[in-house]
C-alpha cells in the first residue's frame, strides 16, 4: 500500500495548489459564501500558508489545518491530501474565533 502521508505536507499542499490540482468539497462550497471567504483568497494565500494542525489518520484522507492570509484577511483552511492522485481537497475554510485560538491564530486555546 502506498504511503498516504506526504513527507512534507505543507510543500505538497502548496505544490498542488500552484498546479491547480485542487478539488473543492461540497461542504466548503456551501460554507465559503456564508463565511465571506472567496476561493481566490485561498488560492492567493499560498505563500502565507503555515501548518498548524495535522490529522494523518483522518477518515478518508490525511488532512492538515493551515493558517493563511490574503489582502489583510486571516483564515484557516483544512486540506485533505491524496498522495496517490497528487491532489488536495479543500474540506473547509473559516475565520478563526479569537476566543478559541491564540492571539496569532496559530494555536488552539485549551477548553476550561
Amino acid at each position: 500500500m502506498p504511503n498516504r502521508v506526504p513527507s512534507d505536507p505543507l510543500t505538497f499542499i502548496q505544490e498542488a495548489v500552484r498546479a491547480r490540482r485542487v478539488y473543492w468539497t461540497y461542504h466548503v462550497s456551501m460554507r465559503l459564501k456564508e463565511r465571506f471567504i472567496e476561493r481566490q483568497m485561498i488560492l492567493n494565500a499560498i505563500d502565507t500558508f503555515e501548518l498548524i494542525e495535522t490529522y494523518p489518520d483522518d477518515k478518508y484522507l490525511p488532512s492538515y489545518l493551515l493558517y493563511g492570509r490574503c489582502e489583510g484577511e486571516e483564515f484557516h483552511v483544512l486540506f485533505a491530501v491524496d498522495v496517490q492522485e497528487q491532489n488536495v481537497r479543500v474540506v473547509t475554510a473559516y475565520r478563526p474565533d479569537k476566543s478559541d485560538w491564540g492571539r496569532d491564530l496559530r494555536w488552539r486555546r485549551r477548553k476550561k
